[in-house]
């Protein structure tokens, strides 16, 4: 039984290894780019992405709403053929609704969703730079 949960640990580890080394990859300027590539791809990017980033828990959040959001409500506006995105939120116990143009919140969310897995991986580099003893004058 151990062999297989440690089996199970090993294959996820790998599995998201591999998105995050993917994400690390991407120029988040030509990917998500919605007026070259179009609104349904950069969702799609999106969507394949903040899943990963939801299980390592650095998923975005900005003005209070969360990318799971910006991508459920971006993706419901282009099924509608609409040109703003309306996002419902609660914040604080009360429910609140932003609204942004369609392009805006297609790019955000896929920014977002790329954005936490790349800086998943900088920090895998980079942490040491910020322990005191390293040479740095705090």
């Amino acid at each position: 039984m151990k062999k297989l949960l440690v089996l199970a640990a090993v294959s996820a580890a790998v599995v998201n290894a591999g998105l995050v080394d993917e994400a690390a990859k991407l120029d988040v300027k030509k990917v998500c780019d919605v007026k070259a590539n179009g609104a349904e791809k950069v969702i799609a990017i999106a969507e394949k992405f903040n899943p990963e980033a939801v299980k390592l828990q650095v998923e975005f959040k900005r003005l209070g709403i969360t990318n799971r959001n910006y991508i459920k409500y971006t993706k419901e506006a282009i099924k509608a053929k609409k040109k703003e995105v309306v996002i419902k939120y609660k914040k604080k116990k009360e429910e609140k609704t932003k609204k942004f143009p369609l392009e805006y919140a297609a790019w955000r969310a896929c920014t977002f969703a790329v954005r936490a897995l790349q800086q998943v991986k900088e920090a895998e580099k980079t942490w040491r730079l910020a322990v005191p003893g390293d040479g740095f004058k705090y």
